[in-house]
């Protein structure tokens, strides 16, 4: 994902991680006195002002004003994450805070990714946001008719997810209760474990193998599934957006606007997140940062993000989105850990 960086000396990735951590700490430019005193490095000022300055040249470090010290750039995050961060293992405090959250009823995958932006946003005073499961890997579980009038009927599609989905459909003709329960035992003898945005196409693909009566339950239970409506489009929860705006780097009103402009707009934060767990299986998360996220006007923010899976499978992700002045080494193992007890959560739901 990333091209391979030039490598660092040992002083000088002492001396960038130094910067890095003190900068995420506390906001402000960073200095080589500061670096000596606070890292307590058998160095002088003037070995750790000359380093940076080769860092700075390197394209790693930066100097916002002349007379001020220098903060990370893009590329100075992106060497420290990729290779001096170590990863903080949670306590288990942390560990028993987050799986409590999840202890209240849940009844399906709507409620986890709800529950879990939530969870991001209180832990991490990031902005949480969670991707609901894509449409592609909802599948029945189950099927039910049930007459509504003389030639109407609801029709409920539970899927492995635990998800409800329900419509009214008005039939050509009148179907008795008998009749009902034969169509509903067909559709799920057919249908079950069916992709939920395909069960139609499923159905006519195999309506030729059926004969007299199997035909005719077909027919009817392709007249059903024709008229509902299509598969709602994927949903993402977002908590907390108002507190990056608690962050020095978001002061700035047109940068303010152009992040609140991105909450706006859900679609954008679902190819976020999805761009940050990229198309790979992997079950930790990614880091994007910056410049990294090809959108403009969000060169200031970075997305810590972590696949969520069932049955082996990655079927969405959750993440925090923040300032590029993040603690990047805290919040990757709580995202990572989170979106493990999401996959946990989704396994039993659709048991």
């Amino acid at each position: 994902m990333h091209a391979q960086e030039p490598a660092l000396n040992p002083r000088e990735q002492t001396i960038l991680h130094a910067v890095v951590h003190s900068y995420i700490t506390t906001a402000e430019p960073v200095g080589s006195r500061t670096v000596v005193k606070r890292f307590g490095l058998e160095l002088s000022p003037a070995t750790v002002r000359n380093t940076m300055a080769d860092l700075e040249e390197m394209g790693y470090l930066q100097q916002v004003h002349t007379s001020s010290g220098r903060v990370p750039t893009d590329q100075g995050y992106r060497y420290y994450v990729d290779y001096l961060m170590r990863v903080q293992e949670l306590t288990e405090a942390e560990r028993q805070r987050i799986e409590f959250e999840y202890t209240q009823k849940l009844n399906d995958a709507d409620d986890v990714l709800r529950q879990t932006s939530h969870l991001l946003a209180l832990i991490t005073h990031q902005a949480g946001i969670a991707e609901a499961p894509n449409a592609s890997s909802a599948s029945v579980r189950r099927i039910e008719l049930m007459p509504v009038s003389h030639e109407r009927m609801a029709v409920l599609i539970v899927d492995n997810f635990g998800r409800v989905r329900s419509m009214l459909v008005q039939m050509e003709e009148a179907l008795n209760g008998d009749r009902l329960s034969t169509l509903s035992n067909f559709l799920n003898e057919q249908l079950r474990g069916v992709a939920v945005h395909d069960l139609a196409s499923t159905l006519n693909s195999r309506l030729k193998m059926f004969l007299d009566e199997q035909r005719r339950l077909a027919e009817h239970a392709l007249q059903v599934l024709n008229l509902m409506p299509s598969t709602r489009a994927g949903q993402v929860y977002l908590e907390g957006a108002t507190l990056l705006f608690e962050q020095p780097e978001f002061r700035d009103i047109d940068r303010a606007r152009e992040v609140f402009g991105l909450f706006e707009e859900r679609d954008r934060l679902v190819d976020l997140l999805r761009s940050a767990v990229g198309e790979a299986e992997q079950a930790r998360g990614t880091v994007i940062i910056g410049a990294e996220l090809h959108e403009k006007g969000l060169e200031g923010i970075s997305v810590i993000a972590s696949p969520y899976h069932l049955d082996g499978r990655a079927v969405g992700a959750i993440g925090v989105l923040g300032p590029r002045r993040m603690p990047y080494q805290r919040l990757t193992a709580i995202v990572d850990y989170t979106a493990t007890m999401v996959s946990r959560i989704l396994t039993r739901l659709g048991g």
